[in-house]
């Protein structure tokens, strides 16, 4: 149980960190969407706009692997208090 718990945490802290560093690349590129220079063609636009959502939305798929990996160790945390109260 003990193991267990320790590689759902580790799996949870590696989520994060990879949602922490998908949000920050979503939101470079969302940044770079917006501030206007002379350079910047159509499809610089789109490409920076479209990579901006697809980091986002796989950050916040990662933000929720962090809740149920969450979930889960606090499942296994009431399930051996409970095994050590009887």
């Amino acid at each position: 149980m003990k193991q267990q718990s320790k590689i759902l945490f580790e799996k949870m802290v590696d989520f994060r960190r990879f949602a922490l560093t998908l949000f920050a690349f979503g939101v470079f590129f969302y940044l770079g969407s917006i501030i206007p220079y002379a350079g910047k063609s159509v499809m610089d636009l789109n490409m920076m706009i479209l990579a901006s959502m697809s980091f986002l939305a796989v950050s916040i798929l990662f933000f929720i692997q962090v809740k149920q990996c969450q979930l889960k160790l606090i499942e296994l945390e009431d399930g051996q208090d409970n095994f050590k109260e009887k």
